[in-house]
Parts: structure tokens; C-alpha cells; sequence
């Protein structure tokens, strides 16, 4: 599967276009992570791309989320490892995360969440003009976007990648297609 199949797969099962935007997101964070780490950035992206291929067919069963993504692209003859990624990154996904594909797109889905809200409440409303140190302020406020699981975003610790580096990461991916993004 190529990102050309993948926009099409995304596109027949993804409707809500905020949604898509948070695939985009978390797509090019996946690439970002994997080009510092010196891994597959086209395997990464697809997995952050694709990673909630399922939600809107899940969202009455949130516990089929992963799961049902999986088999969806197992169907369209997905990389194996993009297939594990998106399962491992479910709700239901009880075993430890070892796989630093896995263990990224766990954490990068919600960090992208973080970083939208942050640019959100900036008086800019840019991700331009954001740093960061705005970021990490955000994270440490827990009544700040409160979906944005803060336990689940330090797993990049697990992949000896600091919670400073991973953000700067991430938000310099999101400034790279904040066009794409609307923000």
C-alpha cells in the first residue's frame, strides 16, 4: 500500500474532516520521529496516516478501535508492520508496547491533539507561533485539552526519546504541512 491507496482507503471510510487532519498530523510526526531515529519514514507515516482508518465505524464500539483498522488494511494488503502499529495503538491492545513503531504512533496520536489545542488558545492561532516550551507549559496544565493522555505521550521515553525532543519534533513536523493543517 502506497500514501495514494491509503488517501483513497481514508477518503471511502473517513468522513469527518478534522479527523483526516489528525491523520495528516500525526502522519508526518510518524515521519519526523522515524527520520530522526533513522527508520522507514514512508512505513512510519503510513502507519500515523492510516492509524484511525476505523474510527467513525467504531465509534459506538470504541473497544473494536485498532481492531477493526487493522483488518481493514490487512484487506488492502497493508505492510504487516503498519497493521501491528494501528492495532497496538487501540484501547484494547493489553500487551506491552516493545515495537518502537508501535510504541511512537501511541504516543504521536495524542500529542497531535495537544499541539492543535495549544495553537488553539495561542493569541496567533498559528502553529508558527508556537514553541516548545508553550507546548511543554500546556502539557504540565491538566485541565488543558484533557483527551490529550499525558501518560500516553511519555511513552516516547520508552523509546529513550525525551518528552522535550519529542515535542520539538512534533511540532516542527506539524509547521511543515501547518497548511495542509489549516492552523
Amino acid at each position: 500500500m502506497d500514501r495514494a491507496e491509503a488517501l483513497n482507503l481514508i477518503h471511502e471510510n473517513v468522513k469527518n474532516k478534522n479527523l483526516i487532519k489528525h491523520m495528516l498530523a500525526t502522519e508526518a510526526i510518524m515521519q519526523k520521529v522515524a527520520g530522526y531515529f533513522e527508520e522507514d519514514v514512508e512505513v512510519w507515516g503510513l502507519a500515523g496516516l492510516v492509524h484511525d482508518l476505523d474510527y467513525d465505524k467504531t465509534l459506538k464500539t470504541p473497544e473494536e478501535h485498532g481492531q477493526l483498522g487493522a483488518q481493514m488494511l490487512k484487506d488492502a494488503g497493508a505492510d504487516p508492520k503498519i497493521i501491528q502499529a494501528v492495532l497496538a495503538h487501540g484501547p484494547s491492545f493489553i500487551q506491552e508496547r516493545e515495537i518502537p513503531l508501535d510504541i511512537a504512533l501511541f504516543a504521536a496520536d495524542p500529542l497531535s491533539g495537544l499541539i492543535v489545542a495549544a495553537a488553539l488558545i495561542h493569541p496567533q492561532k498559528k502553529l508558527a507561533a508556537l514553541d516548545t516550551f508553550f507546548i511543554l507549559k500546556r502539557f504540565k496544565e491538566k485541565w488543558f485539552a484533557k483527551g490529550a493522555n499525558r501518560e500516553q505521550i511519555r511513552a516516547c521515553e520508552k523509546l529513550n526519546l525525551s518528552l522535550d525532543k519529542f515535542v520539538e519534533l512534533a511540532l516542527k513536523a506539524m509547521q511543515d504541512i501547518s497548511g495542509e493543517l489549516g492552523l
